[in-house]
């Protein structure tokens, strides 16, 4: 019975571990700088708008059109 020599085994260790490497695309630090994968042109792109600087302002903007609600003022907002 022929064994095989010790080295064909790192081989094909060494060759899927590059394989999967290569295949994943994950984000690398170098310098203090985050760099993207490589796949970032591919990515799907998510905006969030800059809100309002006063993080509130739903519910001062709601209370104030309750009072006046109150007072007789104000109509319902059309939405």
């Amino acid at each position: 019975m022929q064994s095989r020599p010790l080295h064909v085994p790192a081989l094909l260790l060494l060759g899927g571990a590059l394989l999967s490497a290569c295949a994943s695309g994950c984000q690398v630090s170098m310098g203090g700088q985050t760099l993207p994968s490589a796949y970032y042109l591919r990515d799907d792109l998510q905006y969030f708008p800059a809100g309002p600087e006063f993080k509130l302002s739903n519910q001062a903007r709601a209370i104030e059109e309750y009072k006046l609600r109150q007072q007789g003022l104000a109509e319902l907002p059309a939405q």
